[in-house]
C-alpha cells in the first residue's frame, strides 16, 4: 500500500476519532497502521546483562586506559590498572574519555574499598560526570548516612535516589545510566534539560529526572549554561581508592 495513502488514512482516522466517530465510508484495516520500513536494526545482546551488546563501545576492558582515556589536564592517566579494574590514585586527578558523547546508555561497575575509612562523604567517594558536567554520585552508603541528595545513586545536590540500593564495602556494584543530553535556546537557556535514568544493582533509583544545570558543590545549579554539544565522560578523583571495571557505552 502507498505510504502516503496510509498516513492520510491515519490522519483521517485520528481527526474523526477526536470527535468520537470513524468515517463510515472509510473503514480501517489492520495493515493500514502497520509500518514495515525501515526495518528495526539488529543488535546482539551480551550473554549476561553485564556483557556489552554488539553495538557498544568498550571504554575499559580491564587491561589499560591508553586507548580510550586521558587525564582531564591532557596528560596520561595516573590511575592504577590491575586485576581487571582501574583504581583512583589520590592526587592523580580526574580521568575522562578521549571521545565525546551526547545521548547514550552507559554501563559501569564500581567498588568502594573493603577497608572502611571515614564516614559520610569521606567514605568511598567518587563520581561519574555525564558530559563532564552532571554528576552521578559514587559513594559507600552501606550503613553510612549522609545528606540524601549526595548519597550513592543521587544526581549530586539535585535529586536524591528513590531508594538506597547499596551493597557492602568491597563488593562490586553496577550503574546502568540512560542519558539524554540538553538542547539549548539561543540565549543559553535549556530548550530541553538533561534527563537521567539510573538503575543501581538492578534497582531503579532515578526515573528520567530533569537536571536544573551542571553539578555544583556550593550553591544552586545554574539555569544559564554555556551551550555545549558532545562532551567526554569523566571519573572523579575524590581521594578515595574507588575502583571501576567493565565500562561500555551505546550511543543513542
Amino acid at each position: 500500500m502507498n505510504k502516503q495513502l496510509v498516513w492520510a488514512a491515519i490522519g483521517v482516522f485520528a481527526f474523526s476519532a477526536s470527535f468520537g466517530q470513524q468515517p463510515a465510508d472509510f473503514p480501517m484495516k489492520p495493515e493500514m497502521t502497520e509500518i514495515w520500513d525501515p526495518e528495526v536494526p539488529v543488535v546482539t545482546p551480551g550473554e549476561t546483562p553485564m556483557d556489552a551488546p554488539s553495538d557498544a563501545i568498550i571504554l575499559f576492558d580491564g587491561k589499560n586506559l591508553n586507548a580510550e582515556w586521558t587525564n582531564a589536564d591532557g596528560k596520561e592517566p595516573g590511575w592504577k590498572v590491575a586485576d581487571g579494574c582501574v583504581t583512583v590514585v589520590r592526587g592523580a586527578g580526574i580521568i575522562q574519555t578521549k571521545r565525546s558523547f551526547n545521548d547514550f546508555q552507559l554501563h559501569i561497575e564500581w567498588r568502594t574499598p573493603a577497608e572502611v575509612v571515614g564516614e559520610s562523604q569521606g567514605r568511598g567517594n567518587s563520581g561519574i560526570f555525564l558530559q563532564s558536567l552532571y554528576e552521578v554520585q559514587v559513594l559507600d552508603n552501606y550503613k553510612n548516612r549522609t545528606y540524601r541528595n549526595g548519597q550513592a545513586g543521587s544526581l549530586y545536590k539535585q535529586h536524591a535516589p528513590l531508594v538506597n540500593a547499596c551493597k557492602g564495602p568491597g563488593v562490586w556494584q553496577v550503574y546502568d545510566i540512560i542519558y539524554t543530553a540538553p538542547r539549548f535556546n539561543a540565549n543559553g537557556t535549556y530548550f530541553t534539560p538533561p534527563y537521567v535514568t539510573v538503575i543501581q544493582n538492578g534497582v531503579l533509583v532515578q526515573n528520567h529526572v530533569a537536571l536544573r544545570g551542571p553539578t555544583e558543590y556550593i550553591g544552586i545549579p545554574e539555569y544559564f549554561v554555556k551551550p555545549h554539544g558532545a562532551m567526554p565522560i569523566q571519573l572523579q578523583d575524590h581521594g578515595n581508592p574507588v575502583s571501576y571495571r567493565n565500562i561500555w557505552i551505546r550511543e543513542l
